[in-house]
């Protein structure tokens, strides 16, 4: 599920995300930041902080779509429904923050549910996708950036210059 952004609190829900999306999610007020390139040895030393706050996105935005679902099947007007946008924009606020630590790390979210992150490494002289999903203890594929998850090639194939 993505995060529907910048729409009034009566009109802000969360709605399914497909699995891994080109870009990554929309981040209210995100600064734009010049691009930080890690080799895989900076990558993986990333990761506890990493996977903490991927553990935390994917939690916080499952809770997110639980709150959406309860808004969806509770009567416009009513003191339940306005409890429940409350609760869901308190929600959204938290997941916002958390993809802005992400974002500071220097890494990109690109599925919610998943857990799916790309850092932007190099291969051959071109910027390439360092591709980890939680669950995996270490960054072991790569992808060229329009080839996506899909893409994935072995680390042991990528030649950092």
């Amino acid at each position: 599920m993505a995060v529907k952004k910048n729409a009034p609190l009566t009109e802000r829900r969360v709605t399914p995300m497909a699995g891994p999306q080109p870009t990554s999610p929309e981040r209210r007020g995100a600064p734009s930041k010049q691009i930080r390139r890690f080799t895989i040895e900076q990558a993986n030393k990333t990761l506890p902080l990493v996977k903490r706050v991927v553990a935390d996105i994917v939690q916080v935005h499952g809770k997110a779509s639980e709150i959406q679902t309860k808004i969806d099947a509770t009567p416009n007007g009513t003191t339940a429904r306005s409890v429940l946008q409350e609760q869901l924009e308190l929600t959204i606020d938290r997941l916002d923050g958390l993809l802005s630590e992400l974002h500071d790390i220097g890494c990109e979210l690109k599925d919610y549910q998943a857990g799916l992150v790309d850092f932007i490494g190099r291969h051959k002289g071109h910027d390439v996708c360092l591709c980890w999903k939680l669950g995996e203890e270490k960054i072991e594929f790569f992808h060229e950036i329009p080839a996506g998850f899909a893409g994935r090639q072995p680390v042991a194939q990528l030649e950092e210059t």
